[in-house]
């Protein structure tokens, strides 16, 4: 009896100690899906009407941490994380809501010591971080695909669009190349003028990501008269920087 006692104790004890995985995890995304459909259009947010679903986005949230990356395929990782970094930056601006409105920018949030994207409030597989650590340590780092750059969103109108469908890791490379193109060939974003080619500041903040070398990325994915340009300019282009809009993506 007092072996049968031991053994079980110690089952309960190992039990205790198991980490929960992807595997016990009830994928919560058609959640997060339906709430992106509902209130992102166009890139647009509307946010007052997604923070009366808070408690809908909390549970997506609650699966995100209940999960375990780890355990997944590459495709569905990368996937993973992407969803996790732009639902994350949907949870910091309607938690930060003053008088019933969002903030007017995402660089509201926070201090001069603490800004938006240092804040430890990201649960993930059961430990907490940040939105720089999901970017800047896990995604760029480990996947090293600069269209990563325009499928994560940082709630800003300069920002590539938020998409208004989760990221798949079976649907992966199509919405990662149709995610490219668009921003790519979106002429409030870049433009080409003369010989000058006008790019959004992304290229400068992660020049390592794209080589050094946005004009390379440019003519892979322009298309219609940019590409046709583009060809015709025969390596006369300067690239130049836009200015960088961090007014909220909202309504």
């Amino acid at each position: 009896m007092k072996l049968f006692i031991k053994i079980t104790c110690t089952i309960i004890v190992l039990l205790s100690l198991y980490p929960v995985t992807t595997a016990l995890a009830e994928d919560k995304t058609p959640v997060y899906a339906q709430l992106l459909q509902q209130y992102v259009v166009d890139g647009k947010v509307d946010y007052v009407g997604l923070k009366q679903e808070e408690a809908q986005l909390d549970r997506y949230l609650a699966y995100l941490n209940a999960s375990d990356p780890a355990q997944m395929a590459r495709n569905d990782q990368f996937a993973f994380y992407i969803n996790a970094y732009n639902a994350y930056t949907l949870k910091l601006i309607i938690k930060n809501f003053e008088n019933g409105q969002p903030p007017e920018s995402i660089k509201d949030i926070g201090s001069f010591f603490s800004k938006p994207w240092s804040i430890k409030f990201v649960k993930i597989a059961g430990k907490t971080t940040t939105l720089d650590t999901i970017e800047h340590k896990i995604l760029r780092p480990t996947f090293k695909d600069p269209r990563v750059h325009f499928a994560v969103n940082c709630a800003s109108k300069s920002c590539p669009p938020l998409a208004s469908t989760p990221y798949s890791g079976t649907e992966l490379e199509q919405q990662l190349e149709a995610s490219a193109r668009a921003f790519i060939n979106n002429s409030r974003e870049n433009r080409l003028e003369g010989n000058i080619l006008y790019v959004s500041s992304i290229f400068k903040w992660f020049k390592e990501d794209f080589h050094d070398d946005p004009l390379a990325f440019f003519k892979q994915y322009a298309e219609g008269d940019l590409k046709k340009r583009l060809s015709a300019a025969k390596g006369s282009i300067r690239v130049k920087y836009l200015y960088y809009n961090w007014s909220l993506n909202g309504k």
